[in-house]
């Protein structure tokens, strides 16, 4: 085998890899929605929302950005969370046409009641790597996912 045939094998092993990966992720986190008794797209929202807020809230675009998502699914979700009480959507001091949307005591509360589970969980996941290891692969994960988004682009306007 060539070497350029062992580039294309470690490429399309890479790649399986992440579509399981992505297929388990989104397993778990079908399940922690569900503890919570909310929807995958609802508990991704609440985590991106706990990721980004830095105690002003969070407006609705950078939720859809974190998530890759329209924004009008945002809307409309976090509307639905408000409702069950996870969400709290304020108009923004700096902006009245926008919405700042932060976490409820209640959503808090829950994500607290889930933290050991998760910690157990990511535990099993990431069992063998130190924080060396995982800086190391965030990096190159990162930077993958730079070249995918520039890669997807030039597909989807045929420069390829």
């Amino acid at each position: 085998m060539g070497e350029k045939d062992q580039l294309d094998r470690a490429i399309r092993d890479f790649i399986w890899n992440i579509v399981e990966i992505h297929s388990q992720l989104e397993e778990i986190h079908k399940g922690w929605a569900e503890l919570m008794g909310i929807s995958e797209p609802q508990w991704l929202i609440l985590m991106a929302i706990d990721e980004l807020d830095r105690g002003r809230g969070v407006p609705g675009i950078a939720v859809a950005n974190k998530l890759r998502i329209h924004p009008a699914f945002v809307t409309n979700q976090t509307k639905k969370l408000e409702g069950m009480g996870f969400l709290s959507r304020v108009t923004s001091p700096d902006d009245a046409r926008f919405l700042q949307i932060s976490l409820t005591q209640k959503a808090l509360a829950e994500i607290t009641n889930l933290s050991n589970k998760r910690e157990a969980l990511n535990s099993t996941m990431f069992a063998g790597l130190d924080e060396a290891s995982l800086d190391y692969l965030n990096k190159r994960l990162a930077s993958i996912a730079k070249n995918s988004r520039l890669a997807s682009q030039k597909l989807s306007i045929g420069v390829l």
